[in-house]
Formats: C-alpha cells, structure tokens, sequence
C-alpha cells in the first residue's frame, strides 16, 4: 500500500537522498537597469540585481518611490519632442516680417530727412500771366527742404498771394528737383477803371492791368464790377468764359442791362444778343459756327441772335 506520505525534496544547498549531496542549478537571470544604476547590496551581502532592474524600470517610467528617484528620472529619461512644423514656420514668418518693417522704417527715414534729397531745383511750367521766376522767389523757402516733406499744401500756401494762379500740382524729381505745375485764371474780359483797364476771369478776379486795351484781345466791360452791379458783372462774365479763344479775341465790349439781357459787340461792329446765362455752351457753339458762315456782301448780317440757342436768327 503506497504511503500517504508526500514526497519531499531538499532545500537549496541541501543534501539528496543517502546524504548525497544535491548540486544546486545554476540560475541566470537577466535584469535591465537604467545605465547609471549599480546594484544595492542586500541586507544578507547578496546583490538583488531584479529588484534593481525593476526599480530601474520604474524609474525609466517616471514613477520613482521617492523625490530623488523621480528628479533624476526626470534628468535621465526626458524625451525631446521636435517641434511642430506649422509653430516653426508661423515664428519664421514673424521674425521675417519683423525683420521687414524694421528694414522699410529705416529706409523711409532715411528718404524722409536726408540731405541728400533735398530740394535744389524748382522747375515751373504752365505760366502765361505769371514768369517762372515769380513762381520760383515764391516758392524759394523750400529750398533746402527733403522732397518727401513738401506737399501740395505747403505749396499752394505760398503761391497764394499770387491771384493769378487758379492750382498748382506738384511732382518730386529725385534727387532734388521740384516739378511745379501751374494752372492759371483764365481771363475773359478787360473793365475799364480810370484810365486803366483790369484783366478779369469768370469769378471777377483782376489778374492783370493795362492802359492800351487794344494790346489783349479781350471785350471791355465799361464800368466795372462795381458800377454795373455784382448780379451783371457775374452774367456777363459767365457768358464771356463760355466763349472759346477764336470768338472771344473778335469780341470788343460785353454789356448788360439785366440778367438776361447780355449783348456783346464785335470788333466790325456786329451784335450778339446772347439772352441769359442759360445754355451757355450751346449758344457759344452756335454763334461759333454762325461766325464761320462766309459774309454776303448784299446781305451783311448786323445782329446774331442766339437767345434761342435751337432757333438762331441772324438780320
């Protein structure tokens, strides 16, 4: 009858049956540690090499058992992630365009208050009335000055005095050259004032004085401005400004006795009832082309009529 009895076997080191001794197998066990890790003794002098494999597992996953343990897991095992590629191309094209303005603001201070752009030249065209170096002794205080810094405004301000200048455009010439472009008042008529006779555009403005009216080919409106009245004045002139330069050089006087009552005379003694200041342009391209019929010697005309611009009467 077999026995109840479990076999047993024996301890580590230990003896087998008969006393002979049990040779004890050789174990080899491989651990991982992190690489600056040395193994802790145990308490009886023998190396715990899987413990310290696990601890250095643990310590490779951040989770050490105390403060120490996880600074210098943090020290050895922080992975550096590269950087996202849209971050590093938006901070790419920040510093470019960082870079840019700085690079634009310096070269627009250095346009704005270089001497090197200063004006030394003034050139001035479109005068009739005036001389360019009228234009020019006015405008001498911007000599000197960057031609960034002078505007349209600085400009007109000094040619204001000069009535006979309507506008003015200007054109920087780099390095130093100031373009001046005059548009002048176009006188329409000569008013008679004492022994002299005043050029005057469409707004009343005198522009110019001369004691022979023959030398301008302009009407003469006898009395001035003032006598005949500002209402007159304003019609007449109006009318005058519509003329084209042909008509208005055989015009000898405009008159008027009311608003729309406007007469002008020819240098041949002809008259032009003109009317109001109604259809101006129509009837100036009327009696335009009524001037341009050729004269019949047995028919001289005496009176252009264009008050009705659609229906011209000539007698």
């Amino acid at each position: 009858m077999a026995s109840p009895r479990r076999p047993t076997y024996a301890s580590r080191g230990g003896s087998g049956r008969g006393g002979v001794p049990v040779k004890e197998p050789e174990v080899i066990s491989a651990s991982k540690s992190a690489p600056d890790a040395a193994p802790a003794p145990s308490s009886n002098g023998k190396k715990t090499g899987k413990k310290t494999g696990k601890e250095a597992r643990i310590k490779a996953k951040g989770f050490g058992t105390h403060s120490g343990d996880r600074d210098l897991a943090a020290d050895d095992n922080v992975l550096a992630f590269p950087e996202p590629k849209g971050r590093r191309v938006k901070r790419n094209i920040l510093i470019a365009a960082g870079l840019t303005v700085v690079v634009i603001a310096g070269l627009l201070a250095a346009a704005v208050f270089s001497p090197l752009l200063a004006v030394a030249t003034i050139s001035v065209s479109g005068t009739k009335l005036l001389t360019p170096e009228q234009v020019q002794t006015a405008l001498e205080p911007l000599r000197g000055k960057p031609l960034p810094q002078v505007s349209d405004g600085d400009v007109s301000r000094l040619l204001g005095p000069l009535v006979q200048i309507k506008s003015v455009s200007i054109e920087a010439r780099p390095p130093s050259e100031l373009a001046v472009k005059i548009r002048e008042r176009v006188p329409v008529a000569l008013v008679k004032q004492g022994a002299q006779y005043q050029l005057v555009d469409v707004d009343g403005v005198q522009l110019a004085t001369t004691a022979d009216p023959r030398s301008v080919a302009l009407p003469v409106i006898d009395g001035g401005a003032g006598a005949i009245g500002k209402d007159l004045f304003q019609a007449t002139a109006a009318v005058l400004g519509a003329l084209p330069p042909e008509v208005l050089a055989k015009l000898s006087n405009a008159s008027a006795q009311s608003v729309d009552a406007v007469e002008l005379k020819l240098t041949d003694g002809q008259t032009v009832v003109w009317g109001n200041a109604g259809e101006k342009e129509l009837k100036a391209k009327v009696l335009e082309a009524l001037l341009k019929v050729p004269a019949d010697p047995k028919n001289p005309v005496r009176v252009y009529d264009v008050s009705a611009p659609r229906h011209p009467v000539t007698r």
